[in-house]
């Protein structure tokens, strides 16, 4: 009993030490790997503790009648108290108290200030669209003139408030470097073309009211601000996702515009004739400006049906109107149609393309069944992604560009591949520019068992399937966006790279792919890397060697192989031979030699 009992304790003691050297062989390998790579951190660090407080010497008193002070809303609760009762507050009164001026604004990024011209750009509206209304039709009057001044005198402030606040604070290039300094940006505005034009935009003509009376012309400079709308549409579109519907309505308003203006000089031409004195003028009848208007739109587009002008002053004005008219209509359709082209470029691409491939197909007679997944693909990679290649679209951009795009969509899942986790980062990142974008249509086969290997799966989006069993139609898992497959591919050499299973695309699949001729090019940069990549793959293929190994039924031997004679039996026996003894070993060397010669 006391020799079990002793066994019993001697291997509880062995299996522990076992589990102790595993446990150390493994905290062994998470120190390599951080030592091989800073940025991963091991899962023994633990957060630094902060100060403790000391602990008060009674436990707090709630107020009576309410909750104690433990149980009140903190953090992203804001309250505050008066008297007996609590309050909550909005916090964005606090930012707005707090809040400071910046010293320099990044005009290209900032949406401040698009927001701040965009009120530049109403103001600027307000005078180009009401000044001709109220110098050719009768809407200004002495009761309501103290209307106008007031929104046109805040016009003013605004636009004098962007010449003193913002255009001396936007940052600007100079010989590669951005300029930040106060005293530099005010001498550049200063120096600029746009400063001489916002200088005449607030020429003080108000003054001619006291002597001429409230004439709008006087404010006529204050549509010369012309520089701040263009800039608004430029920062508009460049932050608008689809900016050519803006171009659409913006066009629009130019053509509604320049009916507008035409609107306002028919009224004044037929003032100056005398309204009503022809058949040409206005008639003074119904609601002016919607009239004019109707005339307008008719004479600019064409229409006809007009009367014909009777005086030479009517016939020179119509003559003016007409060539305008057609001069600016024509402008007008032709910018539509250059904004609705780009709009619709990439759709007229991909129609091309379809169209070309549909027709190369014919051409060849391909099988039906080929074509319809061909149109398939084509219509599910446009949709999907708004492109056919990626490649083509950010070909343009600088190597820099590209780069930051692809950290931003690839890096997190690249990064929790095992295969390369303790690689050098900047070997990733090379490694994300060369990752291909393909999409598999639904049962397309991503990889055939036993193929070569030369390619790395990364899903980006939708489901593949793994496939096997006896009929190699078995589904032994399904693999989700985010997940790899292939690694070990990359890195095997002398037919260890073959394929181990078929794996089909589950519906529409959009995979990354990294090529191994191109993952070869990068580590030839990187040989402290490429040794650590070698090592995991190879311990990944003997872990994989041994599943199979223990997964594989072993073969049943109807007659067990003969058992080998044991080594100390056949050095007594060749000693006996040489001493010539005639014992029972002697005896049974010449039998064991007698049964040799009758096998040969």
């Amino acid at each position: 009993r006391i020799g079990s009992a002793t066994s019993l304790s001697s291997a509880v003691v062995n299996s522990r030490l076992q589990e102790l050297v595993k446990l150390f062989k493994e905290r062994t390998e998470k120190v390599k790997e951080k030592l091989t790579d800073l940025d991963i951190t091991s899962d023994d660090e633990s957060p630094t503790a902060s100060p403790a407080k000391p602990a008060p010497a009674t436990a707090p008193v709630p107020p009576p009648g309410g909750e104690p002070e433990g149980d009140k809303p903190v953090g992203d609760e804001h309250y505050c108290e008066m008297l007996c009762c609590t309050f909550k507050y909005r916090p964005w009164l606090d930012h707005l108290k707090n809040y400071q001026f910046p010293s320099s604004i990044d005009p290209l990024t900032n949406l401040m200030y698009v927001l701040w011209l965009f009120f530049v750009v109403m103001a600027w509206n307000w005078n180009c669209w009401l000044i001709p209304v109220r110098w050719a039709f009768p809407y200004q009057t002495p009761s309501n003139i103290h209307c106008w001044l007031l929104v046109d005198y805040l016009c003013d402030l605004i636009y004098l408030l962007d010449i003193l606040v913002f255009q001396t604070r936007l940052q600007f290039v100079q010989g590669g470097d951005i300029i930040t300094d106060k005293k530099a940006m005010k001498v550049n505005y200063l120096q600029s073309q746009r400063f001489k034009m916002d200088i005449v935009c607030l020429l003080p003509l108000d003054f001619f009211y006291f002597k001429v009376g409230v004439n709008p012309l006087l404010r006529f400079p204050r549509c010369l601000k012309y520089m701040a709308f263009f800039e608004f549409n430029n920062r508009l579109e460049s932050i608008l996702s689809k900016a050519y519907i803006y171009r659409v309505i913006r066009t629009t308003a130019y053509l509604l515009y320049s009916l507008h203006v035409n609107s306002c000089l028919y009224y004044w031409a037929s003032a100056y004739e005398g309204l009503g004195s022809t058949t040409w003028v206005y008639d003074g009848e119904g609601n002016s400006y919607i009239r004019c208007y109707y005339w307008a739109v008719k004479t600019l587009i064409t229409i006809g049906g007009l009367p014909d002008p009777k005086t030479l002053f009517e016939i020179v004005f119509q003559l003016v109107n007409y060539f305008t008219g057609v001069f600016a209509f024509s402008i007008m359709i032709g910018q539509m149609r250059d904004v609705v082209g780009a709009a619709t470029a990439g759709q007229t691409y991909y129609r091309s393309c379809m169209d070309n491939t549909i027709k190369y197909m014919n051409f060849y007679k391909i099988p039906k069944t080929v074509q319809n997944r061909v149109k398939m693909w084509y219509e599910y990679t446009w949709h999907s992604q708004g492109m056919l290649d990626e490649l083509e679209l950010l070909v343009q951009l600088p190597d820099k560009m590209r780069l930051d795009i692809a950290i931003n969509v690839n890096y997190n899942i690249v990064s929790k591949v095992a295969l390369f986790q303790g690689c050098d980062r900047q070997m990733i990142f090379d490694m994300l520019k060369r990752l291909k974008s393909v999409v598999y249509l639904p049962n397309d086969y991503v990889c055939k068992k036993g193929e070569i290997g030369r390619e790395m799966y990364i899903i980006q989006a939708g489901q593949v399937q793994v496939l096997g069993g006896p009929d190699g139609k078995t589904v032994l898992v399904t693999l989700k966006a985010g997940s790899v497959f292939g690694e070990i591919s990359l890195l095997a050499a002398g037919g260890g790279n073959r394929r181990t299973a078929n794996v089909i695309a589950h519906g529409f699949a959009n995979l990354f792919i990294l090529d191994k001729k191109d993952l070869n090019e990068i580590l030839v940069h990187y040989p402290e890397s490429q040794k650590l990549l070698r090592k995991k793959a190879k311990k990944m293929l003997k872990n994989n060697k041994l599943k199979d190994e223990k997964r594989a039924p072993r073969d049943l031997l109807i007659i067990p192989p003969k058992a080998d004679t044991p080594k100390l039996f056949r050095a007594a026996l060749a000693a006996m031979g040489r001493r010539g003894g005639k014992g029972p070993l002697a005896q049974l060397q010449r039998r064991l030699k007698e049964l040799k010669e009758m096998q040969a």
